[in-house]
């Protein structure tokens, strides 16, 4: 199978689908997607190789992007869109892949009129109408807690209707005034649990802006659906109603 998914970036449709050890191996890495029944996981496979043919992949500082590597962001990417689709990420093409964090040079303007300069040791980024950033780990390697991937394109759904506010765009069956309360009183409680330096289900960062708190908890609700249910089961039931999934009911199954 190597090198077969470099046929799918617009040069030539693929001439095989990845086999079932490729997958399984792939899969093995990403125990939260158990929650996943038979069919929703050949739908997440299909959407996956989709996604591929339809985005440009780079590796960062000449990082080798293998078949698996694809897959297991690809798989990551589409499962917030399973049930909402791939339209979700139109507009733009680029993934940029990096051997671990990276670092973004950043520049702001303080009240003085005086411009700081700095370096910002990051994670992953979503750009606006423009490309995803993203850290890939090796086995072992990756931050407790932590999904880079789900997070930035969490980022990409709430940028749908502009700007990162925590407010994606809702189904017409959802109500924004339920969304906006959930999430309002959730993000207040939430930030006075970390000044207060208490243990939060949800990473802190979260703290940093609403657009964070929104990614955060899209992180959490696949990682940690139970965690997430009784810490703020407001929010996971709005999470739950707008990527139509619901990980914490399902309960854990074994890879197919």
């Amino acid at each position: 199978m190597a090198g077969w998914l470099r046929r799918l970036f617009g040069r030539e449709p693929p001439r095989r689908e990845v086999d079932a050890a490729t997958w399984a191996r792939v899969e093995a890495a990403l125990p939260f997607l158990g929650f996943l029944s038979a069919g929703e996981r050949e739908r997440l496979r299909a959407m996956a190789l989709e996604f591929l043919a339809g985005k440009q992949f780079h590796g960062a500082h000449g990082f080798r992007l293998t078949d698996e590597i694809l897959l297991g962001i690809a798989l990551q990417a589409c499962l917030p869109v399973l049930n909402i689709g791939l339209q979700a990420y139109r507009g733009w093409v680029g993934v940029v892949v990096y051997p671990g964090d990276f670092v973004i040079p950043r520049q702001v303007l303080d009240e003085d009129g005086v411009m700081h300069e700095y370096d910002d040791e990051v994670l992953g980024e979503a750009w606006e109408g423009g490309p995803v950033l993203v850290s890939w780990f090796g086995e072992g390697e990756s931050p407790e807690g932590v999904n880079v991937v789900i997070h930035e394109f969490a980022h990409k759904l709430d940028m749908e209707n502009g700007g990162v506010d925590g407010f994606p765009p809702l189904p017409a069956e959802m109500s924004r005034r339920a969304w906006a309360d959930a999430f309002g009183e959730a993000y207040e409680r939430f930030c006075a649990q970390v000044d207060a330096g208490e243990d939060t289900v949800i990473d802190p960062y979260g703290a940093e802006h609403p657009g964070e708190f929104f990614a955060v908890a899209a992180e959490t609700f696949f990682l940690d659906p139970h965690g997430l249910l009784e810490a703020y089961p407001r929010v996971y039931e709005q999470l739950a109603a707008y990527f139509r999934l619901d990980p914490a009911a399902a309960g854990a199954r074994e890879p197919q």
